[in-house]
């Protein structure tokens, strides 16, 4: 016995001095300063480039931002920047700040990392940090950039039953009196996932020395952050926010808990839901009937929606389904149609392919085994497979004829689905059906600090989310772990929760990497640079969002008095409406970065920072393809089926644009005799351009056009780390909606 103590204490002492001698003990992320500089000529620049010229008079302008950004203080942003996943390293929440200003030039931006990673020694540094940003920015009436509060709410639930989906929270203010003690988090999943390590300690202590020596530091700050965390007490229950203790977890299961709170704290803050459709973390069956309820929805902060990030489109509806219920409620493997293919249905196929007599009975028992394997463990699905490549999956589960769609797009959670519903068992204040009535942005959703990514198509690895495993150790121990062992002719079974992996080892990241994208852009309509002039038109939903392009785009209804109502407005009567639309495309980049960029922070910050390329527009403008109008008739039962509510495109406006933009006006006769609440937005979409991603998994198709072979973007050495995975893509601008109803 006293030997075996001998040799763990030798062990342990050598352990020691080893962490002491390399690096353990640089236990955080350095908060880093904002650059002081104050930048007048990107001001003066972006003021002449922004003002709105011949739709709203001189003293209106459209100034563009990203409410979804994340720096390595988000502990999945941290995994996803360690250089052994071909990240750029730490990039703390000063690095969001001087990007935005400096790279992508943007007029404001959010700080919204995982309330779920943050501590509350980490929200003081992102409070501090905001306020030196606005403070470095200049004048308040005219700064360089004005930087918002905020966090992620990061919802996420294993089933439908159980899922509300991520929420940006945005605070007005940014004083420590004025805004809350901590951000408020969610429980369950990603609680859990941002907390576990699935490594046993001796990997965890030896780990960084074998997979990437050189920047082992950042994966013992890494694995530093997560035990912060762990250590970090709940808050009681039951307990009003502003009462509770200085140094613990608040939590929020449901939206309605997160409104409750935030009301506890008071003062204004918007909360806007996003990545509706990505199947990367929702389940297969979700949808929003369940959040259309006064309980779980708050229209005074719950007003804006994002669109598009650079996780993907959630725009589009379609009826088909990636899980059906039978009449006693089983799951049942839907059909393939000739638009899409269930995965369920590809897992089968991949099995049968496997059998040594494919039309055996054992083999097809093996085939609806693995269906409802398959369906059984949701968005883990893939790891019922055994053996089964990227490759193997094909197209399966994706929106094939969308623009730039996500990973397994979740239809019926899509922004047209949500703006079609109505619960006449609930009322609105003014007494008709409890509906959603969201205007539309775009943001990035980045998680490595770099706000408004999308002005230029360079750099996969740095202006997407793409990453993959620097060699075959990290592969084995992060992207291979979770896969299924044994023989590849039977079926597996997974269950989530049930095995010590980490939520993002379960999910499937391999074939993610073909659907990260430059990110979006909201665009605000507003007579000044202020605070007060941004929030107040993200308040009235004057705003639109992009696919990452700074596109013009003006979306009214003329009143019978000629009176202008702009993109957000909710009108009510019976005549015939009227409409008018202008847009014009984004400024066409060059090269490089601007001159004032470089005199500002230097080459060396230049190249660190923004990877040599920044915001850097010429004179010439995208021409404008068409202009496409969505109108959207509101449903009048729960159960109405949506699809034909929900016309899209309604009306296509072609434009014989050269660079200047195009305008056109058009009426709805059909309206006054509806009789029933309708929506209309416009779509304004650019020429084709080459864009990363833009085809996705690359689908080779027969004479069919149904997909036979796929050729992912992979994020590690199987595709050339300077293979942009170019395809043209038409980028485009979403307005906000117009509602009007009798």
């Amino acid at each position: 016995m006293l030997k075996t103590i001998l040799k763990i204490a030798a062990v342990t002492a050598v352990v020691i001095a080893l962490l002491a001698a390399f690096g353990w003990w640089d236990r955080q992320q350095a908060p880093k300063e904002v650059a002081g500089t104050i930048a007048p000529a990107r001001v003066d620049a972006a003021s002449l480039q922004a003002r709105a010229r011949g739709n709203a008079g001189e003293d209106d302008q459209i100034l563009f931002g990203d409410l979804h950004v994340h720096t390595t203080f988000s502990m999945d942003a941290f995994v996803w920047a360690l250089p052994l996943m071909h990240g750029p390293g730490s990039r703390p929440p000063a690095d969001a700040c001087d990007y935005a200003r400096f790279c992508s030039s943007l007029d404001f931006y959010a700080h919204t990392d995982h309330a779920e990673s943050l501590t509350p020694r980490h929200w003081s540094m992102i409070k501090d940090t905001v306020r030196a940003c606005n403070q470095a920015a200049g004048p308040a009436g005219n700064p360089d950039i004005v930087a918002f509060l905020g966090w992620e709410w990061t919802q996420m639930g294993n089933s439908p039953e159980t899922h509300y989906g991520h929420k940006n929270v945005i605070l007005r203010e940014t004083a420590d009196d004025r805004v809350p003690a901590r951000p408020i988090v969610a429980g369950g999943v990603s609680f859990n996932a941002m907390r576990h390590d699935p490594l046993p300690v001796p990997e965890r202590i030896v780990g960084p020395y074998a997979a990437d020596f050189p920047n082992r530091r950042l994966q013992f700050q890494q694995q530093n952050k997560r035990q912060e965390l762990i250590e970090i007490a709940p808050c009681p229950v039951g307990v009003s926010s502003r009462e509770l203790p200085a140094n613990c977890i608040e939590t929020a299961d449901t939206p309605g808990d997160l409104f409750r709170k935030l009301d506890e704290w008071g003062g204004e803050a918007l909360v806007i839901p996003h990545g509706t459709t990505w199947g990367y973390y929702t389940p297969p069956g979700s949808d929003w009937t369940k959040q259309l309820t006064l309980k779980q929805h708050d229209p005074k902060r719950q007003k804006l929606i994002e669109i598009f990030s650079g996780h993907g489109n959630a725009e589009p509806y379609r009826d088909w389904k990636a899980i059906a219920w039978d009449a006693q409620g089983n799951a049942v493997c839907p059909e393939a149609s000739d638009d899409y293919l269930p995965c369920c249905k590809r897992a089968g196929q991949i099995i049968r392919s496997r059998c040594d007599d494919p039309r055996s009975p054992d083999c097809e028992a093996r085939v609806q085994q693995v269906e409802k394997n398959y369906l059984k463990a949701g968005r883990a699905g893939h790891l019922t497979v055994a053996d089964a490549r990227p490759e193997d999956w094909l197209a399966c589960g994706q929106c094939t004829d969308c623009f730039m769609p996500p990973l397994n797009h979740r239809a019926g959670s899509s922004v047209q689905a949500i703006m079609a519903l109505s619960n006449p068992a609930e009322r609105d204040a003014d007494g008709g059906p409890l509906r959603f009535h969201f205007g539309f942005i775009g943001s990035s959703d980045n998680h490595a600090a770099e706000a408004g990514t999308g002005f230029k198509q360079v750099n996969r690895h740095s202006s997407t989310e793409t990453r993959g495993a620097l060699n075959a150790l990290v592969q084995r121990n992060f992207i291979e772990a979770a896969k299924p062992k044994g023989d590849p002719q039977q079926p597996r079974e997974f269950t989530l929760g049930s095995g010590p992996y980490n939520f993002l080892q379960t999910a499937e990241t391999e074939r993610q990497a073909s659907f990260f994208y430059t990110g979006g852009l909201v665009a605000v309509h507003a007579p000044g640079r202020g605070r007060d002039q941004i929030w107040d038109a993200l308040q009235r939903k004057e705003v639109y969002g992009t696919s990452g392009p700074r596109m013009l785009l003006w979306f009214d209804l003329i009143g019978a008095d000629g009176q202008r109502h702009p993109m957000g407005s909710e009108l009510q009567g019976r005549d015939v409406p009227r409409f008018r639309v202008k847009a014009q495309g984004a400024f066409v980049q060059k090269p490089g970065c601007p001159a004032w960029t470089e005199a500002a922070i230097g080459p060396q910050r230049i190249q660190q920072l923004c990877g040599g390329e920044c915001y850097n527009p010429g004179d010439a403008r995208t021409p404008i393809d068409r202009i496409e109008i969505v109108r959207i008739r509101r449903q009048e039962n729960l159960h109405d089926p949506l699809k034909p509510l929900i016309e899209d495109p309604w009306k296509v406006l072609r434009c014989a644009d050269s660079g200047q933009g195009c305008t056109a006006e058009f009426i709805d006769p059909e309206y006054p005799s509806m009789n029933r609440e309708l929506l209309y937005y416009a779509r304004a979409v650019q020429r084709a351009e080459p864009t990363i991603n833009g085809a996705q998994l690359r689908c080779e198709r027969d004479a069919k056009g149904q997909c036979i072979k796929v050729t992912p973007c992979h994020g590690d050495e199987r595709t050339p780390i300077d293979d942009l995975c170019l395809a043209e893509a038409q980028h485009r601008a979403w307005s906000s909606p117009i509602f009007v109803r009798p």
